[in-house]
């Protein structure tokens, strides 16, 4: 049989990897002329100039005109005949935005420092201004945004589109921000857990992938998690299933920031751990104790080790409810590897049922902490673009 492609080493063959560098370039560095193309893939003006002629004629990127030092440019940007989705994940003290074609094509993000305890209104205003600028940097504008995805650290109760508890993120309580951000980018968006959208991303891309039945555990700050049943993410009636940072492991245990008593997210949560630590080691980070116990420090080992053990406890019962394939760690904590999954492990096997106990796997997650959920994030957003899409079939 004849094979169509070209052969390695020839001609063809060589151009098709230049147009690759091309495309991967401005994939990486976002909108670039192509001066700077030349600069950063190493080719000449002159093949970059008939490259980039070529992928046009292809419809792989799209040329606007720029000024660039004074001088007329024409700038370079990856086209995307579907449009752009976007996604901006908040975390505790910062904000994590990104656009792409899809997922699976990012072109740009960024993330930007939050003051603790900030405002609704600052933080959306804040993602809104981010989404336009990664956009621009990408040659686009903010009219191919299609979709938006909007990530917070607290249960979305998906009935009225706020934040589902007044202890958690208290600036965000009664805000309807699907809503307000809609009503700021022009396009349909969604809210979601960011416990939810790291186990979609884990889910795509991760450790979770071909799971039908599983459990991600986001273990930073908080305690969160994101269920994945029969190959679908599952939200439960009012979109706040996965709490199980507010399950309670010791109704005479401390008070939680929810309001309950003894909610595991009092034993495994960063003020906890910090603590525990504090008389003996000072004023330190989560992440100072995760890479202590790394290098070997005893006692912030033993309450990492802790945190695990209880973290087992709750994961007992879901196991139990559930019979998960998988339960994957991520978050800052899942750094630790099997100093905490170690008395998870053990304590999953001493108080769940011993045929699910032995037929369930615990492991770390794949992805990034900061990466898990962005992706999710974009995943959903691609599910909103096509659902939009649907829809205007339908009315059109």
């Amino acid at each position: 049989m004849n094979s169509t492609s070209a052969a390695p080493g020839s001609q063809a063959s060589l151009r098709e990897m230049n147009r690759l560098r091309v495309l991967d370039a401005v994939r990486e560095h976002g909108a670039l002329t192509q001066v700077e193309i030349a600069g950063v893939t190493g080719l000449s003006a002159a093949t970059v100039s008939n490259l980039v002629k070529e992928l046009d004629v292809a419809g792989a990127v799209r040329l606007r005109p720029s000024i660039r030092n004074g001088r007329r440019a024409t700038q370079v940007s990856i086209a995307s005949s579907l449009g752009l989705v976007a996604a901006a994940v908040f975390g505790d003290r910062d904000i994590r935005v990104a656009i792409g074609a899809s997922a699976d094509e990012v072109m740009s993000q960024k993330r930007m420092p939050l003051p603790a305890n900030h405002a609704a209104d600052e933080g959306m205003q804040r993602a809104a201004r981010l989404v336009a600028e990664l956009a621009e940097q990408a040659g686009h504008t903010a009219g191919d945004l299609r979709a938006l995805v909007v990530g917070l650290p607290a249960p979305i109760d998906t009935v009225s589109g706020e934040v589902g508890s007044e202890g958690i993120m208290p600036g965000w309580r009664g805000v309807p921000v699907g809503r307000a951000m809609a009503d700021s980018v022009r396009v349909p968006v969604r809210i979601d857990n960011t416990a939810n959208l790291a186990a979609l991303g884990e889910f795509k891309f991760g450790a979770l992938q071909g799971v039908s039945t599983g459990v991600f555990l986001k273990v930073s700050y908080g305690v969160g998690a994101g269920l994945i049943l029969g190959g679908e993410l599952f939200r439960g009636s009012a979109g706040t299933a996965g709490e199980i940072g507010h399950v309670t492991i010791d109704e005479h245990g401390p008070v939680c920031r929810c309001g309950n008593r003894g909610c595991l997210d009092t034993y495994v949560g960063a003020g906890p751990v910090l603590s525990a630590l504090r008389p003996s080691h000072g004023a330190l980070t989560l992440r100072d104790v995760i890479s202590r116990a790394l290098d070997g420090d005893h006692g912030c080992r033993r309450v990492l080790e802790d945190a695990g053990r209880h973290l087992g406890i709750a994961v007992a019962g879901v196991v139990n409810l559930l019979n998960p394939e998988v339960v994957a760690l991520g978050g800052q904590v899942a750094r630790t590897g099997e100093i905490v999954l170690g008395p998870m492990r053990d304590a999953i096997e001493r108080c769940a049922i011993p045929s699910a106990a032995a037929t369930v796997e615990v492991r770390t997650g794949a992805l990034a902490p900061e990466e898990a959920d962005v992706l999710g994030a974009l995943t959903l957003a691609d599910q909103v673009r096509e659902e939009a899409d649907r829809a205007a079939l339908v009315t059109g």
